[in-house]
């Protein structure tokens, strides 16, 4: 169950987990698979969810859709991709633009919208998956009734896979986007045929659009008011930045400068956005124009399933079933690339802050977590599909809402104006799209609420445990460290006075070596070092320590930087037993104040009463009280 536990931190490969080294990458039309099993199966639901959303006017809420996609989305995504080529996507960039504890409260809230996203669409695909197989007439009757353990039992054989094991997925996605995609065409170019051979279906979808709405402004307005509610036609686009560290690039391409690498991704999110906007306009037109407006009621049989219905229909039921099993294979699999974006986005960040257990970094476990979270929802939504839709576009419009806000800030910070004024828009655009969805469809909102507070609960939970812990990755001593720890070390015991920097003269130093000569009854000699721990972030949980020597006013002082004091000074000391084969004796002095006063500036400031502190890290880290370095008090 615990296979692969290792710390991964930032070098988690992307949403995938294949080995990033170029021999193991692809090229960028392959990739584009990987992201279209999510993107591209989305015409499985979308052309019905359109045509309920906005009816006749359904092709012309399409067509502002696709606008906001190419001019919108698109814009926006190739940016992310030069800005974060390792595929951290649009959370890492507004990461490093927001400094201490605001920054990771703003990527544990957009976890929580990326995992309303990931989670809903494992849970909205298998329940499309099951409309296809309950509506295709070789289906039994008793599958028509139990939609939900179908969906259940999906659901379980995606948790199955990737307890098992998930390799290979590029292959196997692009054989299921070519057949799907080829499907589809054929059904969509027999549906034009029907037009083209009875124009009277044209006009009839007119005659009545120009007598719902009797002017030609009128109906553009109504279509700018209804398409936030086609939102599910967006998603794929952070799964795509995500999928980057798979694209191969120039054989000139460094990790620092990945310059081909960029430039196909970039053309990889081009291609797949223009291969769906076409297929999105001509999905919607023939579903308007073909299918009867009850038909795609709940209980009708386009319900969910709008191209399955003209497959049926204009293709015989051999077809149809030929493609509602392409459907329901792509549909599943968007699954899979769902939850394998979900078990390496939450490694990439919740370890890191020290906000998920140690079991968290291992994937089985994970598994199980997301797999329970995902039955929940659908028995929740009773595997409906129109339920869902709210709270997955949701899910997708705060990730890219999140996305043109940090390419709009990055622009700003490099004093690209016009840049900056077009990302804008286009962030105000998305923000008025949300907030649409948000007030006609709150069950998003509700849902992705849960989901921020079930991260932040269990993430400061985490945190607050595993706080206790050495939390350095690495500790170096320069040249002069080590020169001043070696000659402690030959001089007598090592001795290390815990120094908190206020003023740094001599008066300071003087003072503090005669505390310590006078509360422990020893000399003063000059073998005494001085610890000083600067806190850099105390937002952050691990890092690499380097320790700086110099002389000060005639003192040997060892200088660190650290987010926590009492951590940082245990594993400095630590490392120093390890260096010298000496155990170091460490002084303090105690804190003045109230123990609980303490212990929250311990957690959020990163320093409080640090001797007690740092006496409870050395305890957990050597469980030998004799090999534990010494903590004096006074």
């Amino acid at each position: 169950m615990l296979e692969g536990l290792a710390e991964q931190s930032t070098r988690h490969p992307g949403p995938h987990g294949t080995v990033s080294s170029e021999q193991h990458r692809r090229p960028w039309w392959r990739v584009m698979c990987l992201t279209g099993v999510d993107y591209f199966s989305t015409l499985g639901y979308q052309p019905g969810i359109a045509a309920l959303a906005a009816g006749l006017l359904s092709p012309l809420a399409t067509l502002v859709l696709i606008a906001l996609t190419l001019f919108g989305a698109l814009p926006v995504y190739r940016r992310v991709a030069a800005d974060s080529p390792r595929g951290e996507g649009s959370i890492a960039m507004l990461e490093r633009l927001l400094p201490w504890w605001a920054g990771k409260l703003m990527v544990l809230v957009l976890l929580g919208f990326a995992a309303t996203d990931f989670i809903i669409t494992i849970t909205m695909s298998a329940a499309d998956a099951t409309a296809h197989m309950v509506h295709n007439p070789l289906a039994p009757e008793w599958a028509r009734g139990s939609k939900v353990w179908i969906t259940l039992v999906m659901v379980g054989a995606l948790g199955a896979v990737f307890l098992k094991g998930f390799r290979e997925a590029i292959g196997i996605a692009v054989a299921l986007v070519a057949v799907f995609l080829s499907l589809n065409l054929v059904v969509l170019v027999t549906a034009a045929s029907h037009v083209a051979a009875t124009p009277v279906v044209m006009k009839d979808w007119w005659t009545a659009a120009t007598t719902q709405h009797t002017s030609a402004l009128g109906m553009i307005g109504v279509a700018l008011l209804v398409f936030p509610r086609l939102a599910l036609g967006m998603s794929g686009f952070e799964t795509g930045v995500a999928v980057m560290p798979q694209v191969h690039g120039d054989a000139s391409d460094t990790e620092a400068h990945p310059a081909g690498r960029i430039r196909n991704t970039r053309h990889m999110l081009t291609t797949a956005a223009l291969i769906m906007s076409g297929f999105l306009l001509l999905s919607s037109l023939a579903s308007t124009l073909l299918i009867p407006a009850h038909e795609f009621q709940p209980g009708g049989q386009a319900n969910g399933r709008a191209l399955a219905y003209l497959a049926h229909r204009y293709l015989g039921g051999a077809f149809g079933t030929v493609y509602d099993v392409s459907t329901i294979a792509i549909l599943w699999f968007a699954g899979a690339s769902a939850l394998a974006g979900l078990l390496n986005l939450v490694p990439r960040y919740l370890p890191r802050y020290g906000m998920a257990p140690d079991w968290a970094r291992a994937v089985r476990p994970l598994v199980l977590v997301f797999v329970a979270i995902a039955v929940i929802i659908t028995v929740m939504f009773r595997a409906d599909v129109d339920a869902q839709g709210g709270a997955y576009a949701t899910g997708v419009l705060v990730l890219m809402l999140t996305g043109a806000f940090a390419v709009t800030i990055a622009a700003r910070a490099r004093g690209q104006r016009i840049a900056t004024v077009g990302f804008g828009l286009i962030t105000a655009v998305f923000g008025y799209t949300l907030a649409t969805n948000v007030v006609e469809r709150p069950d998003g909102i509700k849902i992705a609420s849960m989901f921020i507070l079930g991260i932040l609960i269990t993430s400061f939970a985490s945190r607050v445990r595993r706080s206790f812990e050495l939390r350095s990755t690495r500790v170096t001593f320069d040249a002069t460290a080590t020169t001043l720890i070696d000659r402690a070390v030959a001089a007598g015991p090592l001795r290390i006075i815990a120094h908190e920097p206020q003023r740094r003269d001599a008066a300071e130093y003087r003072d503090k070596r005669n505390g310590f000569r006078e509360e422990t009854a020893t000399s003063a000699a000059d073998d005494r070092l001085f610890l000083e721990v600067t806190v850099s972030d105390s937002s952050d949980f691990t890092t690499d320590l380097e320790v700086t020597g110099e002389k000060r006013y005639g003192n040997a002082v060892l200088s660190v930087r650290g987010p926590v004091v009492a951590n940082t000074i245990a594993a400095v000391l630590m490392s120093m037993r390890d260096r010298t084969g000496q155990i170091p004796h460490a002084y303090f002095n105690w804190t003045e104040g109230h123990p609980l006063g303490h212990l929250l500036r311990f957690l959020v400031f990163g320093d409080g009463e640090v001797a007690p502190v740092t006496r409870e890290v050395l305890r957990r880290a050597e469980p030998d009280p004799e090999q534990r370095p010494r903590i004096h008090a006074s």
